[in-house]
């Protein structure tokens, strides 16, 4: 048993599979090689990594509930017993930060879920059908992208009203146009293969091949641009809760705590600096895994 096993982990760290499971896993292994090469994508995917932590053992982590006020600490300094201080009510900015991690995450995995697969078979079908289809979806698709996103989210959310729920239907809503765009390039580039023209010689039908053979084909450049977006989607729900057209207080939200915290930037720095200092790193962590992603999926990129 020990010989089959080292001999199925040397054909995968060599690229020699012998089997279909095999290779999936050696291009899993050789995209992890690829991964350890980079040490701005191993940063950026340590950061994610914390993110995904601190969000899911946030109640452990932090220190006091990121709710409970206590007026006779009202803007204490850093300190051992406060390491981010507290704010005008005497919260805890720690902890406040640390649970402002699972609003982020949540915000993230929705729009995420919404906007993307939108995005994919939209693109797909677009790319494949070619003809009225292609020129109707991309000429909405081009409407769309004509505005600037944020300004779009606003008039969404200004619509529907202020909320978190709210906020993230509004950036979902704005999110879709690139995703269109990218799995519209890569059908058009498989529509006319001789892969796709054996399935349709089978007799498969349209959806099917649609869903079953060109949106799979699509997924690794979706994939990256999707962990490239996530940094302006952290952006664009931070600026929507710092508008108030967000998260409400008293939510935890970093761009609820920069808004709360502008108007002690000179008597208490604090309260805004860590929120922005969290949205930095999680958006720069986003960012760098984008950029190493592309370079182990995209085999026409060069490094």
């Amino acid at each position: 048993m020990t010989d089959i096993s080292t001999g199925a982990f040397e054909r995968i760290r060599t690229g020699l599979p012998s089997s279909p499971g095999e290779a999936r896993l050696a291009q899993a292994w050789r995209g992890w090689q690829l991964l350890r090469a980079s040490p701005a994508a191993l940063t950026g995917l340590a950061i994610i990594l914390a993110l995904l932590l601190v969000a899911l053992f946030a109640p452990q982590l932090a220190p006091e509930t990121p709710y409970g006020q206590a007026l006779d600490r009202q803007l204490v300094p850093p300190s051992w017993d406060h390491p981010f201080g507290t704010d005008e009510f005497g919260r805890d900015v720690l902890s406040r930060v640390i649970n402002g991690a699972r609003y982020t995450l949540y915000i993230v995995v929705l729009v995420a879920v919404i906007a993307a697969p939108v995005g994919l078979l939209v693109g797909a079908s677009s790319g494949y059908l070619g003809g009225w289809i292609d020129t109707l979806f991309m000429r909405i698709t081009d409407i769309a992208l004509a505005f600037p996103r944020l300004i779009l989210a606003l008039a969404f959310v200004t619509a529907f009203g202020p909320g978190l729920n709210n906020a993230i239907i509004a950036i979902a809503l704005t999110g879709w146009p690139p995703y269109v765009r990218i799995a519209r390039a890569e059908a058009l580039t498989m529509r006319k293969s001789d892969y796709i023209a054996a399935v349709e010689l089978m007799g498969a039908s349209r959806l099917r091949i649609i869903l079953v053979h060109v949106v799979p084909l699509c997924l690794p450049s979706l994939f990256v641009r999707m962990t490239l977006d996530m940094a302006g989607v952290i952006l664009i729900a931070a600026g929507l809760g710092f508008l108030g057209l967000g998260a409400q207080p008293p939510a935890a939200e970093w761009g609820v705590m920069l808004s709360n915290g502008k108007e002690y930037l000179l008597s208490g720095w604090w309260v805004a600096t860590f929120p922005g200092l969290a949205i930095f790193f999680v958006c720069m962590g986003f960012n760098l895994l984008g950029d190493g992603l592309r370079d182990i999926l995209d085999p026409r990129h060069e490094a």
